[in-house]
């Protein structure tokens, strides 16, 4: 029962400094210790002759008894454990230095991260900048390039320039899935927020703003697909090339990827194989309705093109 019940997708919630292939081996680590935990060993028996003192004689003579006596050969310290490996496999990736939501697949699972990613779902980032400075890694720990003053940077500049940057990826994306939006078929698609590229592509900004904007310190939020948690913090840095000034990126947190938000994500207490059972039972639905949506989206999106995607 505790196998069957463990084929599906979760999340689980990656804080910052813990590189996912450590996080990932723990996960694998609790499921097996859950799996060989979960039955108790209950000895068989079978019934053997042997030798006892007869009853009753003063000159302890032995004869042969019917005696039940266990079968150890299916003891766990004989046979060993049920189980001896588990595969977790790793949905979108985070660095070491990012936080937030990761997701995992196990069993029939792994099939489906593949179904996933070829999906081209957006994720929801939250992105603390930091004006003032320059760093050769664009985050706050790195090499320091140069210093620059921020007193002229509002707001108002910042969302003008981040209107920029979203205008200007939403045509990429336009580009890249072949649409032509003159046709209604198209544009209906685009209004529901529905195109996807036809292959893997570019970091694609499909929305950005500013959620708080406390000079030196900002936080945007930021909705994407095909990025690495570097490219954004290099937006967070060209940003403050375009406010004619300077920063670096001090947090990158994943609050959402596809249809899995921070509510979803098991903190690391909640890594045990019962928590990860009621975690797949409760997303499969949500899973399964955006695979189908895609499966349906795809294909109209495929014979508005005219070619099938590469």
């Amino acid at each position: 029962m505790g196998w069957s019940r463990l084929h599906g997708l979760f999340a689980v919630y990656k804080p910052p400094g813990l590189n996912w292939k450590h996080l990932r081996d723990t996960v694998e680590l609790q499921l097996l210790k859950g799996l060989n935990s979960e039955k108790q060993f209950t000895p068989q028996e079978h019934i053997r002759f042997l030798l006892a003192p007869t009853e009753g004689s003063e000159r302890k003579e032995l004869t042969l008894m019917a005696t039940n006596v266990p079968v150890l050969s299916e003891h766990p310290l004989v046979r060993g454990p049920n189980y001896t490996s588990v595969k977790v496999g790793v949905g979108h990736r985070l660095d070491v230095k990012s936080s937030g939501v990761l997701v995992l697949g196990v069993g029939h699972g792994n099939k489906l991260l593949t179904d996933i990613y070829n999906a081209h779902l957006t994720k929801d980032y939250t992105v603390r900048g930091l004006l003032g400075k320059a760093t050769d890694d664009f985050t706050d720990e790195g090499r320091l390039i140069e210093k620059t003053t921020y007193d002229h940077v509002t707001q108002e500049k910042l969302s003008r320039i981040l209107a920029v940057i979203q205008g200007s990826h939403q045509k990429a994306l336009v580009m890249h899935s072949n649409l032509d939006l003159k046709t209604q078929e198209a544009y209906e698609m685009a209004v529901k927020g529905l195109i996807r590229p036809m292959c893997k592509t570019p970091m694609l900004i499909t929305g950005i703003r500013c959620l708080q904007f406390a000079p030196p310190e900002f936080l945007l939020e930021i909705q994407c697909m095909h990025e690495t948690q570097q490219l954004l913090r290099r937006v967070v840095h060209e940003i403050g090339l375009e406010l004619k000034s300077a920063a670096v990126c001090t947090q990158v947190r994943r609050t959402r990827d596809g249809v899995f938000t921070l509510e979803d994500a098991l903190l690391r207490t909640q890594w045990d194989m019962h928590s990860i059972q009621k975690s797949i039972q409760k997303v499969t639905p949500r899973v399964e309705a955006e695979l189908k949506k895609y499966q349906t989206v795809g294909p109209a999106q495929r014979d508005l093109v005219g070619h099938p995607a590469s």
